[in-house]
Order: C-alpha cells, then sequence, then structure tokens
C-alpha cells in the first residue's frame, strides 16, 4: 500500500470533489482501491488469530463505496475523502445489515487513521439489549471497562452523544446508569500516517484491534431479539 500517494490522492479529492475530476484520475483511484483491497486482505488472518469468528469475512465486502449518499445530506459532494473499511463476523458492513459490532478503520484526506472497534449508533432494538446486558451481567461490562490494554490504547469508551438522563424503561437509581446512557459502545483512536511504512500501519491496527477483542466480542454475544410476526 502505498500511503503516501493515497493521501495524495484523497487531498487532491477533498479540493476537486466532482465527477468530471474523479473520471480523470479513476486509474490512480482503481490502483489505491485495489492496494487498499489487499492491505484489508492481509489484516483478515491477522485479526482471525486472535478473533476467529471474523475468519468468513469477505475482504471486498468489507470496504465502503467511495461515493456518498446524497440523498438526506445537506452536503452534495458526490465522494468521500477517505477509504474506509469494516471487518466483522458476518462480512456485513452496519449494523442494520447483520453486521453488529466491527473492527473498523479509515485513512482520510488530512493524512490520519481512524481506528476504531466496536458497535456505532446501534439501532434501538440492538441498543436497548446491549442495556439490558449490562443490567443482568454487570461484572462483564465492568471488566471491559477496567482492562488495562484498552485503557492504554484508546482511553476507555467513547462518549459522544451520552444521554444527560437515564434511557427509558431504566431506574435511575441503577448501578450501571452512566453505562446505560451510552449511545455508542465504541473505541476509537487516531494516528498520523505521515512518514509510516505499511507494515507498521498494520502492526498498528493489528495491535489496536486484539486490544478491543473483548468488547467486540462482549457486543457479539448479545443476540438481539426478534420481534413477532403480527397476524
Amino acid at each position: 500500500m502505498h500511503l503516501r500517494d493515497l493521501a495524495q490522492f484523497l487531498a487532491e479529492l477533498s479540493e476537486n470533489n466532482n465527477r468530471a475530476w474523479f473520471v480523470m484520475n479513476k486509474p490512480r483511484y482503481d490502483i489505491l482501491r485495489g492496494e487498499f483491497l489487499d492491505l484489508v486482505t492481509g489484516l483478515i488472518p491477522q485479526i482471525t488469530a486472535f478473533d476467529p469468528a471474523i475468519a468468513g469475512c469477505n475482504p471486498k465486502k468489507a470496504l465502503f463505496r467511495i461515493n456518498r449518499d446524497m440523498r438526506f445530506s445537506h452536503d452534495k459532494t458526490p465522494y468521500k475523502t477517505f477509504f474506509s473499511a469494516s471487518i466483522t463476523s458476518s462480512g456485513l458492513k452496519k449494523p442494520s445489515q447483520g453486521g453488529g459490532p466491527s473492527y473498523y478503520f479509515q485513512i482520510n484526506s488530512q493524512g490520519k487513521m481512524l481506528l476504531a472497534a466496536g458497535e456505532w449508533l446501534p439501532p434501538a432494538d440492538r441498543l436497548r439489549a446491549i442495556r439490558q446486558r449490562i443490567v443482568d451481567e454487570p461484572a462483564s461490562f465492568n471488566k471491559i471497562l477496567k482492562s488495562k490494554k484498552i485503557a492504554e490504547q484508546f482511553g476507555g469508551l467513547q462518549e459522544e452523544g451520552k444521554l444527560k438522563r437515564p434511557p427509558k424503561g431504566f431506574d435511575a437509581e441503577e448501578p450501571m446508569i452512566e453505562s446505560l446512557k451510552l449511545k455508542h459502545f465504541i473505541v476509537w483512536r487516531e494516528a498520523s500516517i505521515h512518514g509510516l511504512m505499511p507494515e507498521v500501519l498494520v502492526k498498528e491496527l493489528v495491535t489496536g484491534f486484539k486490544a478491543a477483542q473483548p468488547l467486540v466480542t462482549w457486543l457479539r454475544e448479545i443476540r438481539t431479539p426478534v420481534a413477532p410476526d403480527v397476524a
């Protein structure tokens, strides 16, 4: 993976985010996309070494498209200015597709890598199931919260968007109430890729994902109840 070339391409794309420029530079994109796919393909077996459930992940399905969904956005630029991938046990990218918790990373036009693991904005039924397991099994979740490896790599779970009040249906006096207020169950950190060799980048990803594996596995063990059919 030519990281400098990728960062340069994305930086130029951010300044020329239009179809004409992209079509002119499509050969560059195709090469970089292929290299990114190779990186993800080589990453999956290394994650599988500590999380065997990942073995069946299809690297092609793990990659996100560069085209933006503009239907409900005020931003009408047609392309994302980052490459990204989500590695899951199901091979699907989004919880709504059944993908659930994942190992995610992206490289953006500023030459920064975002490394994340867990579950971002789970849908309502899934979120309630996660919260209920926290109430039912506080010790198992506290073990994750107190993980030294997670603290060293990420500092702890992200609290962006955390509720100010207890979620509906949960007692304000519940001992785990602060954890129940979370809307995401995810860890992440950023790092610069400038001057980084591809093998060092992969090592950083593997180290971070391995530290977050207990969180991903804990979330994966939760089965979201299926609503009964209404006659």
